[in-house]
């Protein structure tokens, strides 16, 4: 859909927006808590080493506000902090 109006893929806005936040971080001295590289594995019933999926979302959400938080402090230090919106208020629009 999004070739459409701008003729990148999914996985040229994806590059891009990761291009901006690095820059970002390094223009703030910010340097974001790296996990390393990731491999996947599809798990298969009766792995008895595989998290309850409980745990692996309690993870996920832990490791998206890490990442907000340091996208968040880089934006306060380089003084790139946007204007905040709501689509539910007036201002928005």
């Amino acid at each position: 859909m999004s070739r459409k109006w701008s003729g990148k893929t999914l996985d040229d806005h994806r590059a891009e927006r990761s291009a901006f936040v690095l820059q970002l971080f390094q223009r703030a001295g910010v340097r974001p808590a790296d996990d390393g590289p990731l491999e996947w594995e599809r798990t298969k019933p009766g792995y008895v080493d595989v998290p309850p999926r409980p745990a692996l979302l309690l993870h996920a959400i832990s490791e998206r506000q890490r990442w907000k938080a340091d996208y968040d402090a880089a934006q306060l230090v380089t003084g790139d902090d946007p204007p905040h919106r709501s689509a539910t208020t007036e201002e928005a629009a």
